[in-house]
């Protein structure tokens, strides 16, 4: 591959960064994308969670800030 990326070389703050910027990329085009069926499984359960008062979703901003804290 002409553009190798040296992962191992990257700080976990650059890996997340990479991660964001490809799925951002990814999701221009997410016509092209197919859920396999194990999402909408997982995606009712979630529901069900929250309907019952048992899980409370949080703010996509907030939530990211959280799982960085925990692999700092």
């Amino acid at each position: 591959m002409a553009n190798t990326i040296q992962i191992d070389k990257m700080t976990r703050q650059e890996k997340l960064q990479t991660m964001e910027a490809l799925w951002e990329s990814l999701s221009v085009d997410d016509q092209e994308v197919v859920s396999p069926e194990w999402h909408e499984h997982s995606l009712r359960e979630t529901d069900a969670r929250v309907s019952a008062g048992q899980e409370q979703a949080k703010d996509w901003t907030k939530a990211k800030q959280e799982l960085r804290k925990r692999f700092e």
